[in-house]
């Protein structure tokens, strides 16, 4: 008969690696609804009309059941973004990011958004929007 040994040390460690497996699990068990949440949010603070197929009105996006429904008008935001304000080109080139990497890269390039710290000028809905997309982001 063998004498198990216990170690309180890698107990606790299993028991905070259980608990954040779980932690894990429970927030990405929801992720795709929070972030839906987020974009539609997004979508108001950068301009509905440069989101989806619709007509550009704010129910339209009230109404979306996915991100599907509201993703960005490339082509129209390439033109549009010209004329906004650093601000608004900033979180409009973020938001395009998620939805395509490349595209949100040059958007970035294109109005000399080098990294994560050029956000610092964003007011507080706008930054609160993007991290709520990076925290409940799992692919588009």
């Amino acid at each position: 008969m063998s004498t198990v040994l216990k170690n309180p040390a890698l107990d606790t460690l299993e028991e905070s690696t259980r608990n954040d497996i779980a932690n894990e699990l429970n927030h990405f068990s929801q992720a795709s609804h929070r972030f839906l949440i987020a974009w539609k949010q997004g979508v108001v603070l950068a301009g509905p009309h440069l989101f989806g197929t619709g007509t550009g009105a704010a129910a339209h996006v009230q109404q979306a059941v996915s991100i599907w429904d509201l993703c960005p008008k490339l082509d129209l935001i390439e033109r549009a973004i010209g004329v906004m304000s650093s601000g608004e080109k900033a979180f409009l080139a973020g938001l395009v990011s998620f939805y395509n990497a490349e595209e949100g890269g040059k958007l970035f390039k294109r109005i000399g958004v080098k990294g994560l710290a050029d956000f610092g000028g964003l007011d507080l809905s706008r930054r609160s929007v993007l991290s709520s997309l990076l925290l409940n982001y799992t692919g588009w």
